[in-house]
This record gives structure tokens, sequence and C-alpha cells, in this order.
């Protein structure tokens, strides 16, 4: 008698098919004052002081650029604290004790259609700099600039494939809100002057498509915007893979998407261009995922920058089992960053957090049987990378192209021999610099 398998729970189609809830109104928001790329910063502001809504209260400071902090709810500032980022690292954090007004800064305010239609590039980068948009898919790259191109663009990709495992939040998002989505997207074509543009979803996201296009039919007949489906595989939301089975145009390694006419932004980022356009608004809220097995209500929340990922642990219901040991990763499965608590908060780039039950497996030596090079998307040998890593061997990983990794996990994910193999190419690149 053959015994069937236990089903596995698909954790993305649980979340997807539920309707995004609103978890507005925490008691504080703790605004990064670092990141990844934003190491100083300056505050405007000191304990005690009251904050507006959408108010300016800092900045922090990049190798080449600025990036204005601003309060996400109006309240009292509290400390200047560390909590964990998403990456991993302690960083900074100002508090912010919620008053319940969101009463708006005078900087937010509405735009008339007529005044933006009016806008030239210029005006347009100008605000995205100024609401301090980032790359919302988790890159972080000042928006600003991406956005200011002067190459000529023939073709704007809008990335909302959603590739990772569990990940549903863009789905929600872009079911509920399509027209904002469609509305920014329209901003960006006006800002870089160009009249084709592309939505890249998975092929199997049906639901998306409908929505999409018939929005696009009927709301802006006059957008020369197309959906199209691409495969339903991991990485297909790699950029470079996305451009290829979109437009049939493969950007080699070192080179940018602009020299070839194309450029893409994330389909979270696209709906925060119509928030600063539209309401001069910066990021003061997010859709995010919590989902895994050891959660008792994965679901999709709409969240204020800056809540606590503990505190929206509760909104799920808490833990499965408090008595067992957990996993808590915050962003994809592939590509996110483990951390060692609950006490971290959600950044403008935080997509999502995956709460597991910890399973530990046994590392045990390297068979060669060259599963990581087949699966490796950028077509690399992580093992031989890991060997130069181990041996300290700077000039075998530059040979090897380690820089060229894009991190995306599989060649771990698929390791007969459960070694950490993506954490060994990450090393090297940071030693090669």
């Amino acid at each position: 008698m053959i015994k069937k398998s236990k089903k596995v729970k698909d954790y993305k189609l649980l979340t997807k098919a539920l309707p995004t809830l609103r978890y507005l109104d925490p008691h504080s928001v703790f605004i990064h004052l670092q990141n990844s790329r934003c190491k100083t910063y300056d505050v405007s502001v000191k304990e005690g002081d009251r904050v507006l809504f959408g108010e300016q209260i800092g900045v922090r400071h990049g190798g080449f650029f600025e990036q204005p902090v601003h309060a996400t709810v109006s309240g009292t500032v509290g400390k200047i604290t560390k909590k964990l980022h998403r990456t991993g690292r302690k960083v900074d954090v100002i508090e912010i004790k919620n008053d319940f007004l969101d009463t708006p800064h005078e900087s937010v305010y509405d735009r008339p259609d007529a005044i933006i239609e009016k806008m030239t590039q210029a005006d347009m980068v100008e605000i995205v700099k100024e609401k301090s948009l980032v790359g919302l898919g988790g890159s972080g790259f000042p928006t600003y600039i991406k956005l200011g191109t002067k190459e000529k663009i023939n073709t704007i990709v809008i990335n909302a494939v959603e590739c990772e495992p569990y990940l549903s939040s863009d789905y929600r998002l872009i079911l509920e809100h399509p027209e904002e989505v469609i509305t920014g997207l329209k901003y960006i074509m006006q800002a870089l002057n160009v009249d084709h543009a592309l939505i890249a979803i998975k092929s199997m996201k049906n639901p998306l498509y409908e929505v999409l296009t018939q929005v696009l039919e009927v709301r802006f007949p006059e957008l020369n915007i197309q959906v199209v489906k691409l495969g339903n595989y991991y990485p297909q939301g790699w950029e470079v893979e996305m451009f290829e089975q979109a437009l049939g145009i493969r950007v080699p390694p070192g080179e940018l998407p602009t020299k070839y006419g194309i450029i893409g932004f994330n389909v979270s980022t696209t709906v925060g261009v119509f928030d600063a356009i539209k309401h001069n608004l910066p990021v003061t809220k997010r859709h995010f995922t919590i989902t895994g097995d050891a959660v008792k209500f994965p679901q999709n929340i709409f969240v204020r920058v800056g809540t606590s990922v503990k505190e929206l642990i509760d909104v799920c219901d808490g833990f499965l089992d408090v008595e067992e040991d957990i996993v808590i990763v915050m962003g994809g499965p592939m590509m996110g960053t483990s951390v060692t608590t609950s006490d971290v908060v959600v950044s403008k780039t935080t997509t999502s957090v995956i709460i597991l039950k910890d399973i530990q497996y046994k590392e045990e030596q390297c068979v060669r049987c060259g599963s990581c090079v087949y699966s490796c998307p950028t077509h690399l040998q992580p093992v031989q990378i890991m060997n130069a890593v181990k041996r300290n061997d700077k000039d075998v990983m530059k040979g090897l192209n380690a820089n060229e990794c894009i991190e995306c996990g599989l060649c771990a994910y698929v390791c007969t021999s459960k070694i950490h193999v993506t954490d060994y190419v990450r090393k090297a690149k940071k030693l090669i610099g």
C-alpha cells in the first residue's frame, strides 16, 4: 500500500486569495535613520517635538545622494534607539508616538491633473527626489536618478512578476488598485517622453491580466500600454531575465538597460510615483506580506512604514506554536535575510516577513554534482567561488566573475549537500568589492 504524502500548503495562493487587511494605527512608528545605502544622517527634530504626517524630520546621507526622512504619522517625537534593519544589521531609528489624528503637513496636497499634464521631466524628478522615493521592490535605489536619465528610452517595463515563493503583496496591490498602478506608469511615461510601456506579470496570474487590460481599455484607451505574460519560474522577476523574455533584449553584465533604450520600475515603486506626483506624498504606507507555516493567519496587510513586525504578528493571531523554534526571514525566502528576533520594523523597501518552523539540516561535503552550476541564471560556478573564498584567493574570485551573482539563492536551494553556497558567493562579492 502506497501512502500519500501530505500536501504542502501553497502560502502564496493562500494570501493572494484574501483581501488586504488594513492596519494603519500602530501606537508608535520607528523610522529608519540609516539603511544599507546611507550610513550617516541629520535629524531636524528632538524628543518631545510634535510632527505632522508627511513632514520632513531629517535627512540620510548616501555616497552620492541624500534621502529626506519623513514622518509616517502625526504625533510626538520619541527617542532615537537601535532596531534591526531588513539587512540583518542594527541601525538607528527614531520613534514617533502616534496621536491617531493623521494631521497632514502643509506639504501634503493634491495636484490638479491640469498642472501635472504640464510638468517636465525635471519637475517630476525634483518631486520624486524631495519625497525620497526609492526602489520599493527591495533595491532601495533612488528613483529620481532612474527617472532623470538622459538616455533615449523607447520602452518602459513595469516589473509586476513577483516571482519569489510565498509573497503576494504586489498581486493584491495590482488587483485592488489598478488605476494607481497605471496612472503612476502614465506619469513615468510623461517624464521620460515615452509612448510605449509594458506591465510584466507571470502567465499564471490571469486575474491580474484581466483587471489590468480592462482598466486600460476603459479608463486609459489613449495609452500604449500592454500587459505581457512571462514565464512561471524563478527568477523571472530578475530584471535582466524580464527584459529578455518581454522584449527579446539581453542586457550584458555591467551594462545599464538604458543603453538599450529600456528602463524598468517595480510595480510598488510605480504607485510610489503616483503618490508623489498626485498627492505630494512620500512613502508612508505599503503593502506587506506576513506568511509561513509558523504564523496562525498568513495574510497581506496595508501598513504604515515604521510599524513593528512584532505588532503585525499579533494582528495575524501570533505564532502557531510558541514552544517551537522558528526562523524569521525579512523579504522573500530566496533572497531575504534571517533575523534573530521579531523586534524589527517595516521599512519602505521591506516587502514581507516569513515565519517558518526551524528545520535543522546537516551540511555535508560537496559531492560535485553540478546542481548549483546548472541552476545558476548568470552561468557562474558557485562551488568554485566557494572554494576560492575558503582559500581567500581574490584573484580566482574575480576570474570567476563572482560580482555577477544576483544572490537569487538557487545554488543553495538545489544543493544536495545542504551547503549555504549563496553565502559564500556573497562573501566573495564583499571581499573583491
